[in-house]
């Protein structure tokens, strides 16, 4: 038996790093992924832009499981004369969120959507997006329903 002791509390550092990996992947794994996306709106185009969303995107994402958090028109700037589309979505993980932007960009209705808003030229020259996971020291977030 002393022998065995020894043994197994030689063996405790080595599994203890996967434990904790293992822990820290899984609360990761749990967490909320955002995803900040950022419109530059082709020029001129921003009021049509802003009325896509409103008047279906945000209605088409909640039909698909992302959960709109926030939106925002950047305030106009020298070099972005209409300012950006800024919003945040969110979903259970990021694997959740590749297949709701893919039942999104399927949807018929989507489709159909984008052919009309872009009779006349496309809304977005550029799309930047950035995922995200919330701090552990971050206020809570309060979505209104």
């Amino acid at each position: 038996m002393r022998l065995v002791l020894p043994a197994l509390l030689a063996l405790l550092p080595l599994s203890a790093p996967a434990v904790s990996q293992t822990a820290t992947a899984t609360a990761q794994a749990q967490q909320p992924v955002y995803e900040l996306r950022i419109y530059y709106p082709a020029p001129g185009k921003a009021d049509a832009l802003n009325a896509r969303f409103r008047n279906h995107t945000l209605k088409l994402f909640a039909k698909h499981g992302m959960h709109n958090v926030a939106y925002w028109n950047e305030l106009p700037r020298p070099d972005a004369p209409e300012g950006r589309l800024v919003y945040i979505l969110s979903y259970p993980s990021r694997e959740a969120r590749d297949a709701d932007w893919k039942a999104f960009g399927a949807d018929p209705e989507w489709q159909k959507v984008v052919a009309e808003s872009e009779a006349n030229g496309k809304l977005v020259t550029k799309v930047e997006s950035i995922f995200m996971s919330m701090a552990d020291y971050s206020p809570p977030l309060h979505p209104r329903r």
